[in-house]
């Protein structure tokens, strides 16, 4: 998520209304947490305070953000992940996991092989599908993404290991509740610029940086949580 903490950009502050800024924007976090960092959830379990009660983001915060533990591989899989981060540009993240799998459908489960291969009648297909974000710079950039990534592994390389270069070389700890999460890092403005330089579009560093939190190649729990 751009809170992914740091996805959600620059800096978040918390007030006692229950409001934070994220990337200049309001947004509500639905229970208050322990000490503005991190949330007991109606479950009883601490967790870091940007995924609330909303199910789904406690199911994606608990099994996906940051779980160096369980990292996420496998090319298409990585593909999967770099097209979502592109299509969250603008918008809130659990927006993204609310259509994750029409997403999944929609490009044929992300097989970077068939992406690869759409034309212009799956262009306007979709372009009509409501349950995807129809945005028809990220719906080219996903398409064209397919076929750079589809020739990397043909000249032998692989998208997985390639992105995977770019993870810290020491495991990264949870964050103190006190600690400012960072938008960018150098790890993710190298990620990008490799990647763009490559071919690959909607891939900025705070994407990228979103990308290395959701992927599992950096922790940034927050000190209490029951993940970090």
């Amino acid at each position: 998520m751009v809170c992914d903490m740091a996805r959600h950009g620059s800096k978040q502050t918390w007030s006692d209304t229950g409001r934070v800024m994220i990337r200049g924007r309001p947004a509500t976090v639905r229970s208050r947490p322990m000490n503005g960092r991190i949330h007991v959830g109606t479950d009883g379990v601490v967790r870091c305070w940007w995924c609330g009660d909303d199910p789904l983001y406690q199911h994606y915060h608990d099994t996906e953000w940051g779980r160096r533990d369980r990292p996420l591989h496998g090319e298409d899989a990585i593909f999967e992940k770099i097209v979502l981060e592109g299509m969250q540009a603008g918008l809130s993240w659990i927006t993204i996991l609310r259509k994750r799998e029409n997403f999944r459908s929609a490009f044929a489960g992300f097989a970077i092989d068939q992406v690869a291969e759409f034309g212009e009648a799956d262009r306007a297909r979709l372009l009509a599908d409501a349950g995807i974000v129809r945005n028809r710079a990220k719906v080219d950039a996903a398409i064209s993404n397919a076929i750079v990534a589809r020739s990397l592994i043909a000249d032998g390389g692989s998208l997985d290991e390639l992105c995977w270069s770019f993870a810290p070389d020491q495991p990264s700890t949870p964050k103190a509740a006190d600690a400012e999460i960072a938008a960018t890092t150098p790890e993710s403005k190298a990620m990008s610029k490799e990647l763009l330089r490559r071919g690959f579009r909607f891939v900025g560093p705070t994407t990228m940086y979103a990308f290395m939190q959701s992927s599992g190649m950096v922790n940034d729990h927050i000190e209490g949580c029951a993940f970090g």
